[in-house]
C-alpha cells in the first residue's frame, strides 16, 4: 500500500488487514512488512473501512509511519482474536 524507509534505510510497506467477525466496528488494522516480508501488526490502530485505512496511510507522514514501526518492533505481533 504505501512504502516507505526507517532510519537505517530499509524499506518497509504499510498495508491494512481485515480481522474477520460479527463487528465491522475497528475491523481493518494495521501490518508493517519489512523487505524480507516479516510483518509486525499493529491491532491497536484500527479503522471501520479499507478506504479509510487507506487514505490515512496516504496522507501520513514519513514520520509517523516511522513513529508507529518503532513503536510495532519488539511488541508481541500476534494477530487478534477472531
Amino acid at each position: 500500500m504505501r512504502d516507505f524507509s526507517d532510519a537505517e534505510g530499509r524499506t518497509w510497506t504499510a498495508s491494512v488487514r481485515e480481522q474477520d467477525g460479527a463487528d465491522y466496528k475497528g475491523r481493518f488494522y494495521l501490518v508493517l512488512a519489512d523487505d524480507v516480508g516479516e510483518e509486525s501488526c499493529l491491532v491497536d490502530v484500527r479503522w471501520n473501512s479499507e478506504r479509510t485505512a487507506r487514505r490515512t496511510l496516504m496522507t501520513m507522514s514519513i514520520v509517523e509511519l516511522r513513529k508507529r514501526l518503532k513503536s510495532a518492533v519488539g511488541r508481541d505481533t500476534a494477530l487478534p482474536p477472531a
